[in-house]
């Protein structure tokens, strides 16, 4: 059969009208595309994230408390410290963390004639790994679980608090019902113990540094402690704050733990104070204690404000 004649012309004029095709069918998938990245990205970035916390990182805790409070706080009754033990005491030591830009911590201790003293240190930088939780919102909720846990009486801050209960440690279900029977309300952070009508108070207001005796430390603990010395929340610490003061009586001796617990921005700090003595009727002295607390706490935000 004979071949068709080729014809230059019209092949050029059929490739460019498919190179013409082909480049607005890409052009118009791309342009779509663009479209629905930028929708995609508006709608993810349209919903604000929420504030990071101010801290980033964590101070050395050791390095925090000046020697001058840590020395009113681990007092000697005039013991002569060398220049080694003085170092041992009051340098600390420092908690084993495996982040130290988001959990550091520091403890101290001291032995005396008149019994042992602890301080301890826990600093705690919340991240939110929700966008929606700021992480400030973040801390607020691990300080109210602590707070509660502790069963601290709701105050100004407008922490939540369990029903409040009494210092001790032992069960005190029964001091409850036979406040009730009385007409006494349970639960005002002061409890008190038919006991102690017939068992001596603890006396308050020793001298810095003493004991206080009693005739039996196994009566309420909390019958000495006033409104000024309960567990309560304090308003004038931090972004939220909390102290809890507990009496406990153990085989070796008795001691009494005061925690003042705290939250600026997304950091939580727990102070831990507590006096040891293996004369059962020497009560450490509740009021002693919680001064000190409190003014390290204080201390302590003023340092983190910094």
């Amino acid at each position: 059969m004979p071949r068709k004649p080729f014809v230059p012309g019209a092949a050029l004029v059929v490739a460019a009208a498919l190179a013409a095709g082909l480049t607005a069918c890409t052009g118009g998938s791309g342009s779509d595309g663009e479209e629905g990245d930028a929708k995609s990205g508006g709608t993810s970035t349209s919903s604000q994230a929420a504030e990071p916390g101010r801290y980033q990182t964590l101070p050395e805790a050791c390095g925090l408390p000046a020697r001058g409070s840590l020395r009113g706080m681990l007092p000697g009754d005039g013991q002569h410290l060398s220049r080694d033990e003085a170092k041992k005491i009051y340098d600390g030591q420092p908690d084993i963390t495996y982040d130290t830009d988001r959990r550091v911590g520091c403890r101290w201790t001291r032995e005396t004639t008149a019994g042992t003293r602890h301080l301890s240190l826990d600093i705690q930088r919340v991240v939110s790994y929700d966008a929606a939780v700021s992480d400030d919102d973040k801390a607020q909720g691990i300080y109210d679980s602590k707070a509660l846990a502790a069963k601290i009486p709701s105050g100004g801050n407008g922490s939540p608090s369990a029903d409040p209960s009494p210092s001790a440690t032992k069960d005190t279900s029964k001091d409850k019902t036979e406040d009730k029977d009385k007409g006494k309300g349970a639960g005002t952070g002061t409890g008190t113990n038919s006991s102690t009508d017939k068992k001596e108070k603890a006396p308050s207001g020793s001298p810095s540094g003493s004991s206080t005796p009693a005739t039996d430390p196994s009566a309420d603990p909390s019958a000495g402690l006033s409104d000024s010395t309960a567990p309560r929340v304090l308003d004038d610490l931090g972004d939220a704050a909390f102290l809890n003061d507990k009496l406990v009586t153990a085989d070796s001796g008795v001691h009494r733990d005061v925690t003042v617990v705290f939250r600026t921005s997304n950091v939580i700090v727990t102070l831990t104070y507590d006096q040891w003595s293996t004369d059962k009727t020497m009560l450490p002295e509740s009021q002693e204690l919680q001064d000190k607390a409190r003014s390290l706490a204080g201390e302590l935000s003023e340092s983190l404000s910094e």
